[in-house]
């Protein structure tokens, strides 16, 4: 029979891992977004020249954009979740219910930075008006 002890490590090790990935995806999705904006745009605009297309250009912009803000809020409610604002509780880290709410808030503060990243990469699309 195994140790109950050993079960509870690895469960809490899953749900730490979780977090830590967590954390990671809404930077890694603005800098994907921020990635396909602006080498798409280059790209476009070296291929196509200066005037053809730049509605097309600035619908994908926009796209992009409300796909990665809808992830990102995705992750961001996930992070509330975890994260319980309002409840007190021992708030030192060495518990691993303290350690699980902060990842929480961490991956939930990272939430609202892409956020913010990824509308600032998108508002040169409204100003485009060609190429050059």
């Amino acid at each position: 029979m195994p140790d109950i002890s050993a079960r509870e490590d690895q469960e809490e090790f899953r749900d730490e891992s979780a977090s830590l990935w967590r954390i990671a995806l809404s930077p890694t999705v603005w800098a994907f977004h921020f990635l396909l904006c602006y080498g798409g745009g280059a790209v476009w605009c070296a291929k196509f020249g200066s005037s053809q297309g730049v509605l097309f250009l600035r619908l994908s912009v926009l796209g992009l954009t409300v796909l990665a803000l809808a992830i990102i809020l995705w992750q961001a409610r996930r992070s509330i979740q975890q994260w319980h604002p309002g409840t007190r509780g021992d708030t030192s880290l060495h518990q691993p219910e303290s350690r699980h709410r902060f990842l929480g808030h961490a991956a939930l503060l990272l939430s609202i930075i892409s956020g913010i990243g990824v509308v600032y990469v998108a508002l040169p699309a409204l100003f485009i008006a060609s190429c050059q």
